[in-house]
Protein backbone atom coordinates (compact mmCIF):
# COMPACT_ATOMS: atom_id res chain seq x y z
CA UNK A 1 0.00 0.00 0.00
CA UNK A 2 2.12 2.58 1.28
CA UNK A 3 6.18 2.82 0.90
CA UNK A 4 7.00 4.74 4.02
CA UNK A 5 10.18 6.03 4.46
CA UNK A 6 10.11 8.03 7.86
CA UNK A 7 12.83 10.27 8.48
CA UNK A 8 11.41 12.85 11.33
CA UNK A 9 11.39 9.65 13.79
CA UNK A 10 14.90 9.22 13.08
CA UNK A 11 15.19 12.52 14.88
CA UNK A 12 15.80 13.58 18.62
CA UNK A 13 12.45 11.93 20.46
CA UNK A 14 11.94 15.62 22.55
CA UNK A 15 10.94 16.38 18.81
CA UNK A 16 7.68 14.40 18.63
CA UNK A 17 5.51 12.11 20.80
CA UNK A 18 4.79 8.37 19.40
CA UNK A 19 0.74 8.49 19.09
CA UNK A 20 -1.74 6.03 17.78
CA UNK A 21 -4.85 7.21 15.97
CA UNK A 22 -8.13 6.33 18.18
CA UNK A 23 -10.60 3.86 16.53
CA UNK A 24 -13.47 5.60 15.34
CA UNK A 25 -17.00 3.82 14.79
CA UNK A 26 -18.17 3.77 11.84
CA UNK A 27 -15.56 5.26 9.32
CA UNK A 28 -17.00 5.83 5.77
CA UNK A 29 -14.90 7.19 2.68
CA UNK A 30 -16.18 10.38 1.56
CA UNK A 31 -14.16 11.50 -0.82
CA UNK A 32 -10.75 10.03 -2.16
CA UNK A 33 -7.90 11.53 -4.35
CA UNK A 34 -7.37 9.19 -6.81
CA UNK A 35 -4.49 11.69 -8.72
CA UNK A 36 -2.84 12.84 -5.89
CA UNK A 37 -2.57 9.02 -4.65
CA UNK A 38 -0.57 8.00 -8.19
CA UNK A 39 1.23 11.13 -7.51
CA UNK A 40 2.53 9.84 -3.96
CA UNK A 41 2.75 6.43 -5.77
CA UNK A 42 0.78 4.55 -3.92
CA UNK A 43 -0.31 1.14 -5.02
CA UNK A 44 -2.42 0.85 -7.80
CA UNK A 45 -4.54 -2.38 -6.35
CA UNK A 46 -4.88 -0.97 -3.35
CA UNK A 47 -5.82 2.33 -3.72
CA UNK A 48 -7.11 2.91 -7.94
CA UNK A 49 -10.28 1.84 -9.57
CA UNK A 50 -12.45 -0.56 -7.54
CA UNK A 51 -10.41 0.14 -4.29
CA UNK A 52 -11.93 -1.68 -1.18
CA UNK A 53 -13.73 1.90 -0.07
CA UNK A 54 -14.32 0.27 3.25
CA UNK A 55 -10.42 -0.80 3.63
CA UNK A 56 -9.45 3.00 2.41
CA UNK A 57 -12.02 4.32 5.39
CA UNK A 58 -10.51 2.01 7.83
CA UNK A 59 -7.01 3.23 6.72
CA UNK A 60 -8.01 6.92 6.72
CA UNK A 61 -10.04 6.83 9.70
CA UNK A 62 -7.26 5.57 12.02
CA UNK A 63 -8.90 2.31 12.62
CA UNK A 64 -5.80 0.11 10.68
CA UNK A 65 -2.57 1.48 11.05
CA UNK A 66 -0.65 0.07 7.43
CA UNK A 67 2.27 -1.23 7.23
CA UNK A 68 5.49 0.66 7.73
CA UNK A 69 3.80 3.41 9.09
CA UNK A 70 5.31 5.15 12.57
CA UNK A 71 3.07 7.42 14.09
CA UNK A 72 3.65 10.58 15.98
CA UNK A 73 2.37 14.26 16.68
CA UNK A 74 4.83 16.45 16.32
CA UNK A 75 5.84 19.08 18.82
CA UNK A 76 5.73 22.87 18.20
CA UNK A 77 4.97 26.31 19.92
CA UNK A 78 3.71 28.98 18.61
CA UNK A 79 2.86 33.35 18.80
CA UNK A 80 -0.94 33.06 18.57
CA UNK A 81 -2.34 36.22 17.90
CA UNK A 82 1.17 38.08 18.87
CA UNK A 83 1.57 36.00 22.18
CA UNK A 84 3.85 33.51 22.65
CA UNK A 85 2.77 29.61 23.49
CA UNK A 86 5.90 27.61 24.47
CA UNK A 87 3.87 24.09 23.77
CA UNK A 88 0.90 23.66 21.21
CA UNK A 89 2.21 20.61 19.20
CA UNK A 90 -0.33 18.53 17.30
CA UNK A 91 -3.50 18.40 18.99
CA UNK A 92 -5.69 16.50 16.94
CA UNK A 93 -3.33 15.57 14.06
CA UNK A 94 -1.19 12.21 13.67
CA UNK A 95 2.11 11.82 11.17
CA UNK A 96 1.45 8.22 9.90
CA UNK A 97 4.61 9.06 8.28
CA UNK A 98 6.51 9.29 4.62
CA UNK A 99 6.45 8.41 1.17
CA UNK A 100 8.57 9.55 -2.28
CA UNK A 101 6.62 10.50 -4.64
CA UNK A 102 7.00 10.67 -8.75
CA UNK A 103 8.69 13.64 -8.57
CA UNK A 104 11.24 12.48 -5.74
CA UNK A 105 10.26 14.79 -3.56
CA UNK A 106 9.56 13.33 0.35
CA UNK A 107 5.68 13.87 1.32
CA UNK A 108 4.13 13.52 4.70
CA UNK A 109 0.81 11.86 5.21
CA UNK A 110 -1.09 12.99 8.07
CA UNK A 111 -4.60 12.30 9.65
CA UNK A 112 -6.14 15.65 11.17
CA UNK A 113 -8.77 14.53 13.80
CA UNK A 114 -7.76 11.35 14.65
CA UNK A 115 -8.04 11.77 18.14
CA UNK A 116 -5.83 12.92 21.28
CA UNK A 117 -2.45 13.06 21.74
CA UNK A 118 0.13 14.27 24.39
CA UNK A 119 -0.59 18.09 22.87
CA UNK A 120 -4.22 18.07 22.68
CA UNK A 121 -4.85 20.53 25.91
CA UNK A 122 -7.68 19.08 27.30
CA UNK A 123 -9.12 18.86 23.51
CA UNK A 124 -10.64 15.82 22.25
CA UNK A 125 -8.07 15.50 19.68
CA UNK A 126 -11.05 15.57 16.89
CA UNK A 127 -12.76 17.40 13.52
CA UNK A 128 -16.19 18.23 12.31
CA UNK A 129 -17.56 16.94 9.01
CA UNK A 130 -17.55 20.77 8.16
CA UNK A 131 -14.23 21.90 8.71
CA UNK A 132 -12.77 18.74 7.35
CA UNK A 133 -14.95 19.63 3.68
CA UNK A 134 -13.81 23.05 4.04
CA UNK A 135 -9.97 22.11 3.61
CA UNK A 136 -10.26 19.40 1.07
CA UNK A 137 -12.22 21.83 -0.60
CA UNK A 138 -9.40 25.17 -0.35
CA UNK A 139 -6.52 22.85 -0.22
CA UNK A 140 -7.68 21.46 -3.71
CA UNK A 141 -8.90 24.93 -5.00
CA UNK A 142 -5.45 26.28 -4.21
CA UNK A 143 -3.32 23.17 -5.77
CA UNK A 144 -5.64 24.20 -9.27
CA UNK A 145 -4.97 27.61 -8.92
CA UNK A 146 -0.73 26.65 -8.75
CA UNK A 147 -0.06 28.14 -5.53
CA UNK A 148 1.69 26.21 -2.92
CA UNK A 149 -0.34 24.66 -0.64
CA UNK A 150 -0.70 21.17 1.65
CA UNK A 151 -3.04 18.54 -0.08
CA UNK A 152 -6.10 16.78 0.65
CA UNK A 153 -5.62 12.87 -0.10
CA UNK A 154 -9.02 11.98 1.37
CA UNK A 155 -11.77 12.74 3.89
CA UNK A 156 -13.65 10.29 6.03
CA UNK A 157 -17.10 10.75 8.34
CA UNK A 158 -16.20 8.96 11.38
CA UNK A 159 -19.68 7.76 12.32
CA UNK A 160 -19.61 9.49 15.79
CA UNK A 161 -20.27 13.38 17.01
CA UNK A 162 -18.15 15.97 18.05
CA UNK A 163 -18.89 18.58 20.51
CA UNK A 164 -18.83 22.22 19.95
CA UNK A 165 -20.68 24.62 20.77
CA UNK A 166 -23.22 22.03 19.52
CA UNK A 167 -23.26 18.09 18.41
CA UNK A 168 -21.16 17.78 14.97
CA UNK A 169 -20.99 14.84 12.73
CA UNK A 170 -17.06 14.15 13.36
CA UNK A 171 -14.66 13.17 10.11
CA UNK A 172 -10.94 12.74 9.17
CA UNK A 173 -9.19 14.93 7.35
CA UNK A 174 -6.10 13.49 5.37
CA UNK A 175 -3.62 15.82 4.51
CA UNK A 176 0.14 15.81 2.66
CA UNK A 177 2.39 18.28 3.43
CA UNK A 178 6.19 18.30 1.65
CA UNK A 179 6.58 18.77 6.03
CA UNK A 180 4.66 19.79 8.62
CA UNK A 181 7.50 21.45 9.89
CA UNK A 182 6.67 24.84 11.32
CA UNK A 183 8.69 28.24 12.38
CA UNK A 184 6.91 26.97 15.63
CA UNK A 185 8.56 23.70 15.20
CA UNK A 186 12.16 26.06 15.98
CA UNK A 187 10.24 28.16 18.57
CA UNK A 188 9.36 25.50 20.77
CA UNK A 189 13.07 24.25 20.45
CA UNK A 190 14.52 27.37 21.13
CA UNK A 191 12.17 28.14 24.27
CA UNK A 192 13.82 25.80 26.34
CA UNK A 193 16.84 26.61 25.19
CA UNK A 194 17.82 23.74 23.23
CA UNK A 195 20.60 25.19 20.91
CA UNK A 196 21.51 21.88 19.86
CA UNK A 197 18.38 20.59 18.69
CA UNK A 198 17.77 23.91 16.64
CA UNK A 199 20.85 23.39 14.87
CA UNK A 200 19.67 19.46 14.27
CA UNK A 201 16.29 20.47 13.21
CA UNK A 202 18.12 23.24 10.73
CA UNK A 203 19.96 20.66 9.65
CA UNK A 204 17.02 18.35 8.99
CA UNK A 205 15.29 21.06 7.13
CA UNK A 206 18.23 21.68 5.07
CA UNK A 207 18.50 18.47 3.84
CA UNK A 208 14.47 18.06 3.03
CA UNK A 209 13.57 20.93 1.24
CA UNK A 210 16.83 22.89 0.56
CA UNK A 211 19.53 20.82 -0.21
CA UNK A 212 21.47 23.19 -2.41
CA UNK A 213 22.55 25.42 0.70
CA UNK A 214 24.62 22.81 2.42
CA UNK A 215 27.33 24.20 0.39
CA UNK A 216 26.71 27.84 0.91
CA UNK A 217 29.48 29.76 3.57
CA UNK A 218 26.74 30.10 6.19
CA UNK A 219 23.99 27.40 5.22
CA UNK A 220 22.12 28.61 8.70
CA UNK A 221 21.77 32.09 6.95
CA UNK A 222 21.16 31.00 3.83
CA UNK A 223 18.41 28.99 5.11
CA UNK A 224 16.90 31.67 6.46
CA UNK A 225 17.03 33.87 3.23
CA UNK A 226 15.39 30.68 1.73
CA UNK A 227 12.69 30.38 3.95
CA UNK A 228 11.95 34.60 3.63
CA UNK A 229 12.15 34.06 0.28
CA UNK A 230 9.28 31.43 -0.16
CA UNK A 231 7.36 33.37 2.00
CA UNK A 232 7.30 36.36 0.45
CA UNK A 233 6.52 34.78 -3.09
CA UNK A 234 3.67 32.82 -1.14
CA UNK A 235 2.34 36.15 0.65
CA UNK A 236 2.17 37.64 -2.93
CA UNK A 237 0.21 34.84 -4.54
CA UNK A 238 -2.51 34.98 -1.67
CA UNK A 239 -3.36 38.56 -2.50
CA UNK A 240 -3.35 38.06 -6.10
CA UNK A 241 -6.16 35.56 -5.56
CA UNK A 242 -7.55 37.62 -3.04
CA UNK A 243 -7.21 35.18 -0.05
CA UNK A 244 -7.02 35.81 3.57
CA UNK A 245 -5.39 32.77 5.55
CA UNK A 246 -7.67 33.95 8.72
CA UNK A 247 -4.72 32.77 11.55
CA UNK A 248 -1.22 33.52 10.03
CA UNK A 249 0.17 32.02 13.93
CA UNK A 250 4.02 31.49 13.61
CA UNK A 251 2.60 27.36 14.14
CA UNK A 252 0.65 27.85 11.01
CA UNK A 253 3.69 28.74 8.73
CA UNK A 254 5.89 25.71 6.95
CA UNK A 255 9.65 26.15 6.79
CA UNK A 256 8.64 24.56 3.59
CA UNK A 257 7.01 27.70 2.04
CA UNK A 258 3.51 25.83 1.61
CA UNK A 259 0.36 27.44 2.94
CA UNK A 260 -0.86 25.35 5.58
CA UNK A 261 -4.15 25.02 7.98
CA UNK A 262 -7.63 26.07 5.93
CA UNK A 263 -9.60 26.90 8.73
CA UNK A 264 -11.19 30.49 9.12
CA UNK A 265 -9.91 31.20 5.54
CA UNK A 266 -11.72 33.01 2.60
CA UNK A 267 -11.65 34.62 -0.12
CA UNK A 268 -12.67 38.15 -1.25
CA UNK A 269 -16.10 38.91 -2.85
CA UNK A 270 -16.34 42.48 -3.39
CA UNK A 271 -12.20 44.23 -2.57
CA UNK A 272 -11.31 45.09 0.67
CA UNK A 273 -8.13 45.74 1.90
CA UNK A 274 -9.11 45.96 5.60
CA UNK A 275 -10.96 42.83 4.70
CA UNK A 276 -11.26 40.35 8.13
CA UNK A 277 -13.62 37.02 7.76
CA UNK A 278 -12.31 35.22 10.87
CA UNK A 279 -14.31 35.42 14.14
CA UNK A 280 -11.14 34.62 16.03
CA UNK A 281 -9.47 37.57 14.63
CA UNK A 282 -11.25 40.59 16.62
CA UNK A 283 -9.08 43.31 15.87
CA UNK A 284 -7.90 42.66 12.20
CA UNK A 285 -4.18 41.87 12.91
CA UNK A 286 -4.72 39.13 10.14
CA UNK A 287 -6.35 41.84 7.28
CA UNK A 288 -5.74 41.32 4.12
CA UNK A 289 -3.33 44.07 3.58
CA UNK A 290 -1.85 43.12 7.05
CA UNK A 291 -0.97 40.11 5.76
CA UNK A 292 2.95 40.76 4.40
CA UNK A 293 3.76 42.90 6.96
CA UNK A 294 2.38 39.54 9.56
CA UNK A 295 4.85 37.36 7.18
CA UNK A 296 7.90 39.62 8.16
CA UNK A 297 6.84 39.40 11.66
CA UNK A 298 6.75 35.61 11.57
CA UNK A 299 10.40 35.54 10.02
CA UNK A 300 11.92 38.14 12.86
CA UNK A 301 10.37 35.40 15.11
CA UNK A 302 12.38 32.58 13.24
CA UNK A 303 15.59 34.67 12.96
CA UNK A 304 15.58 34.82 16.71
CA UNK A 305 15.62 31.09 16.93
CA UNK A 306 18.50 30.67 14.48
CA UNK A 307 20.72 33.64 15.92
CA UNK A 308 22.78 31.36 18.15
CA UNK A 309 23.98 29.38 14.65
CA UNK A 310 24.13 32.41 12.56
CA UNK A 311 27.14 33.67 14.13
CA UNK A 312 28.94 33.45 17.58
CA UNK A 313 29.36 37.19 17.90
CA UNK A 314 25.67 38.16 18.98
CA UNK A 315 26.05 41.62 17.12
CA UNK A 316 27.02 40.53 14.20
CA UNK A 317 24.18 37.36 14.31
CA UNK A 318 21.52 40.13 14.96
CA UNK A 319 22.85 42.62 12.15
CA UNK A 320 22.88 39.27 9.89
CA UNK A 321 19.53 38.74 10.44
CA UNK A 322 18.23 42.33 10.17
CA UNK A 323 19.52 42.13 6.94
CA UNK A 324 17.00 39.20 5.60
CA UNK A 325 14.27 41.10 6.80
CA UNK A 326 15.11 44.09 4.98
CA UNK A 327 15.38 42.27 2.21
CA UNK A 328 11.99 40.44 2.51
CA UNK A 329 10.55 43.52 2.42
CA UNK A 330 11.89 44.08 -1.02
CA UNK A 331 11.40 40.85 -2.01
CA UNK A 332 8.12 40.94 -1.53
CA UNK A 333 7.81 43.81 -3.04
CA UNK A 334 8.84 43.03 -6.23
CA UNK A 335 6.89 39.60 -5.79
CA UNK A 336 3.89 41.72 -5.74
CA UNK A 337 4.42 43.96 -8.47
CA UNK A 338 5.21 40.96 -10.67
CA UNK A 339 1.95 39.22 -9.63
CA UNK A 340 -0.26 42.02 -10.49
CA UNK A 341 1.16 43.46 -13.64
CA UNK A 342 0.50 39.50 -14.79
CA UNK A 343 -3.15 40.16 -13.59
CA UNK A 344 -3.35 43.90 -15.87
CA UNK A 345 -1.70 42.19 -18.84
CA UNK A 346 2.23 43.46 -18.56
CA UNK A 347 4.82 41.43 -19.78
CA UNK A 348 7.63 44.15 -19.08
CA UNK A 349 7.94 46.38 -16.44
CA UNK A 350 8.26 49.99 -16.35
CA UNK A 351 7.83 53.05 -13.82
CA UNK A 352 4.54 53.96 -12.57
CA UNK A 353 3.83 50.48 -12.96
CA UNK A 354 3.33 49.71 -9.31
CA UNK A 355 0.90 53.35 -9.22
CA UNK A 356 -1.14 51.79 -12.10
CA UNK A 357 -1.88 48.76 -10.38
CA UNK A 358 -2.86 50.75 -7.06
CA UNK A 359 -5.25 53.39 -9.37
CA UNK A 360 -7.53 49.95 -10.62
CA UNK A 361 -7.33 48.59 -6.77
CA UNK A 362 -8.54 52.18 -5.10
CA UNK A 363 -10.96 52.51 -8.20
CA UNK A 364 -11.91 48.88 -7.07
CA UNK A 365 -12.64 49.35 -3.18
CA UNK A 366 -14.22 52.40 -3.99
CA UNK A 367 -17.04 50.92 -6.63
CA UNK A 368 -17.26 48.01 -4.32
CA UNK A 369 -16.41 45.73 -7.44
CA UNK A 370 -16.09 42.10 -6.96
CA UNK A 371 -12.10 41.26 -6.57
CA UNK A 372 -12.49 38.03 -9.03
CA UNK A 373 -14.50 39.16 -11.56
CA UNK A 374 -13.01 42.34 -11.94
CA UNK A 375 -10.08 41.01 -13.05
CA UNK A 376 -11.01 38.18 -15.37
CA UNK A 377 -13.43 40.70 -17.04
CA UNK A 378 -10.51 43.12 -17.43
CA UNK A 379 -8.95 40.34 -20.13
CA UNK A 380 -11.75 41.44 -22.75
CA UNK A 381 -11.44 44.76 -21.78
CA UNK A 382 -8.15 45.33 -23.67
CA UNK A 383 -9.99 46.69 -26.84
CA UNK A 384 -13.23 49.15 -25.87
CA UNK A 385 -15.41 46.83 -27.74
CA UNK A 386 -15.14 44.49 -24.32
CA UNK A 387 -15.06 47.02 -21.34
CA UNK A 388 -19.23 47.17 -20.61
CA UNK A 389 -19.08 43.78 -18.57
CA UNK A 390 -15.76 45.16 -16.91
CA UNK A 391 -17.72 48.42 -15.76
CA UNK A 392 -20.77 47.13 -15.20
CA UNK A 393 -18.78 45.61 -11.73
CA UNK A 394 -18.93 48.85 -10.63
CA UNK A 395 -21.67 51.00 -9.05
CA UNK A 396 -22.30 54.33 -9.58
CA UNK A 397 -21.58 55.87 -6.52
CA UNK A 398 -20.51 59.16 -5.70
CA UNK A 399 -16.94 59.53 -5.30
CA UNK A 400 -14.66 63.27 -5.02
CA UNK A 401 -16.34 66.21 -6.94
CA UNK A 402 -19.40 64.14 -7.82
CA UNK A 403 -17.13 61.41 -9.70
CA UNK A 404 -18.87 57.97 -9.92
CA UNK A 405 -16.76 54.90 -8.85
CA UNK A 406 -17.65 53.62 -13.07
CA UNK A 407 -16.71 56.83 -14.58
CA UNK A 408 -13.52 56.96 -12.52
CA UNK A 409 -12.54 53.54 -13.61
CA UNK A 410 -13.43 54.32 -17.21
CA UNK A 411 -10.65 56.76 -17.05
CA UNK A 412 -8.07 54.55 -15.78
CA UNK A 413 -8.80 52.06 -18.62
CA UNK A 414 -7.58 54.66 -21.35
CA UNK A 415 -4.06 54.96 -19.65
CA UNK A 416 -3.83 51.23 -18.80
CA UNK A 417 -4.53 50.94 -22.46
CA UNK A 418 -2.14 53.03 -23.50
CA UNK A 419 0.74 50.97 -20.92
CA UNK A 420 -0.32 47.84 -22.53
CA UNK A 421 0.40 49.70 -26.07
CA UNK A 422 4.02 50.24 -24.63
CA UNK A 423 4.28 46.46 -23.47
CA UNK A 424 3.88 45.58 -27.26
CA UNK A 425 1.86 42.73 -27.77
CA UNK A 426 -0.87 42.10 -29.38
CA UNK A 427 -4.55 42.19 -28.14
CA UNK A 428 -5.43 38.71 -28.10
CA UNK A 429 -2.35 37.81 -26.73
CA UNK A 430 -2.58 39.61 -23.83
CA UNK A 431 -5.92 38.81 -23.57
CA UNK A 432 -5.05 34.71 -23.12
CA UNK A 433 -2.12 35.75 -20.87
CA UNK A 434 -4.58 37.56 -18.59
CA UNK A 435 -6.79 34.81 -18.51
CA UNK A 436 -4.32 32.41 -17.87
CA UNK A 437 -3.42 34.69 -14.83
CA UNK A 438 -6.66 35.67 -13.92
CA UNK A 439 -9.04 32.39 -12.24
CA UNK A 440 -12.83 32.68 -13.93
CA UNK A 441 -14.07 30.54 -10.55
CA UNK A 442 -12.86 30.37 -6.93
CA UNK A 443 -13.74 28.59 -3.27
CA UNK A 444 -16.05 31.09 -2.43
CA UNK A 445 -16.78 31.25 0.68
CA UNK A 446 -20.91 31.18 0.48
CA UNK A 447 -20.02 28.19 -1.63
CA UNK A 448 -18.15 26.35 0.52
CA UNK A 449 -20.48 26.84 3.36
CA UNK A 450 -23.58 25.54 0.86
CA UNK A 451 -22.07 22.22 0.44
CA UNK A 452 -20.99 21.90 3.85
CA UNK A 453 -24.78 22.63 4.89
CA UNK A 454 -25.79 20.21 2.17
CA UNK A 455 -23.46 17.51 4.03
CA UNK A 456 -24.46 18.24 7.09
CA UNK A 457 -28.00 16.57 5.92
CA UNK A 458 -25.96 13.68 3.84
CA UNK A 459 -26.18 15.00 0.90
CA UNK A 460 -22.71 15.14 -0.83
CA UNK A 461 -24.00 16.50 -4.56
CA UNK A 462 -23.03 19.62 -4.23
CA UNK A 463 -19.77 19.26 -2.58
CA UNK A 464 -18.56 17.23 -5.35
CA UNK A 465 -20.51 19.40 -7.93
CA UNK A 466 -17.86 21.99 -6.15
CA UNK A 467 -14.83 20.73 -6.23
CA UNK A 468 -14.92 19.05 -10.11
CA UNK A 469 -15.45 22.83 -10.83
CA UNK A 470 -12.89 23.95 -9.10
CA UNK A 471 -10.53 21.79 -10.61
CA UNK A 472 -10.33 23.91 -13.83
CA UNK A 473 -10.31 27.50 -12.26
CA UNK A 474 -8.83 29.72 -15.34
CA UNK A 475 -11.37 27.90 -17.84
CA UNK A 476 -14.87 29.19 -18.87
CA UNK A 477 -17.44 26.81 -17.91
CA UNK A 478 -20.53 27.59 -18.76
CA UNK A 479 -21.98 24.62 -16.67
CA UNK A 480 -20.97 25.97 -13.44
CA UNK A 481 -21.74 29.58 -14.20
CA UNK A 482 -23.41 29.75 -10.98
CA UNK A 483 -20.29 29.21 -8.72
CA UNK A 484 -18.68 32.13 -10.75
CA UNK A 485 -20.68 34.43 -9.33
CA UNK A 486 -20.34 36.64 -6.30
CA UNK A 487 -23.36 36.21 -3.40
CA UNK A 488 -26.21 38.26 -3.22
CA UNK A 489 -26.22 40.40 -0.52
CA UNK A 490 -28.14 38.01 1.82
CA UNK A 491 -26.24 35.01 0.56
CA UNK A 492 -22.61 37.17 1.80
CA UNK A 493 -20.65 35.01 4.41
CA UNK A 494 -19.62 38.35 6.71
CA UNK A 495 -17.76 35.47 8.92
CA UNK A 496 -15.65 31.87 9.15
CA UNK A 497 -14.48 29.56 11.66
CA UNK A 498 -11.70 27.89 12.84
CA UNK A 499 -13.43 24.96 13.98
CA UNK A 500 -11.29 24.00 16.18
Amino acid sequence: MFHFDNSYTRLPERFYASVYPEAVEGPKLLKFNADLARELQLDAESFGPGADENRLAAIFGGNVLPAGAEPIAMAYAGHQFGNFVPQLGDGRAILLGEVIDVNGKRRDIQLKGAGPTPFSRRGDGRAALGPVLREYIVSEAFAALGIPATRALAAVSTGEAVYRETPQQGAVFVRVAASHVRIGTFQFLAARGDTDGIKVLADYVIDRHYPDLKTQDNPYLALLQAVAGRQAQLVARWLGAGFIHGVMNTDNMTISGETIDFGPCAFLDEYDPMKVFSSIDAQGRYAYRNQPGIAQWNIARLAECLLPLLDADEEKAVEAANGVLKEFGERFQAAWLTEFSQKIGLSGSEEGDGDLVQGLLAAMHKGEADFTLSFRRLADAVTAEGEAAFLDGFSEAPLEAGVTARAAVAEWLVGWRQRLERDGREAEEQRTAMRAKNPAIIARNHRIEEAIAAANYGDFSFFERLTTALEKPYEDQPEFADLMAPPTVDQRVLRTFCGT
